[in-house]
């Protein structure tokens, strides 16, 4: 199933990659539903790199739900900055989704704004419905913080 969303956020196309590929804005829009620890040996870096990169999920930013991998790659099309993350879950229950492929799209909208699209693909057999509904109000979310975030770094 899929989650598609759409938004023109008030700030510069590189003021919003920035927080995209950024661990702490990865966190930042998360909060407080979802917090997220590095299972690298460094941490969180400041940036993401391409690769898959270990992390726990926590629950309220405190009960530990499991474990997974954010797997980063990046594109750059038409002027469009997207990136791709097909991570996968290392433990149950995140082992549940057994497909996900989630772009993040940046591009100039004009007048130091930024068009953002969000997608998720994902799948989890016979619990697709259940984990999308999930996924979706999780989705809504983020948009809230990356909105927030977006208007922060002006």
């Amino acid at each position: 199933m899929r989650i598609l969303l759409r938004a023109v956020i008030e700030c510069p196309p590189d003021a919003a990659w920035s927080m995209l590929t950024s661990p702490a804005g990865m966190r930042a829009v998360a909060a407080p539903l979802l917090g997220f620890r590095s299972l690298e040996p460094e941490g969180f870096p400041e940036r993401w790199s391409a690769g898959p990169h270990p992390v726990e999920l926590l629950a309220l930013g405190v009960l530990p739900v499991g474990r997974q991998t954010v797997d980063i790659r990046f594109e750059e099309r038409d002027n469009v900055r997207i990136v791709h993350d097909t991570g996968r879950g290392l433990t149950w229950p995140l082992t549940l989704t057994t497909r996900w492929h989630h772009r993040m799209a940046v591009s100039d909208a004009g007048s130091g704004r930024t068009l953002f699209r969000d997608e998720l693909r994902m799948g989890a057999g016979a619990l697709t419905p259940v984990l999308w509904l999930g996924y979706w109000v999780f989705w809504q979310w983020r948009l809230r913080g990356i909105i927030r975030l977006a208007r922060d770094a002006r």
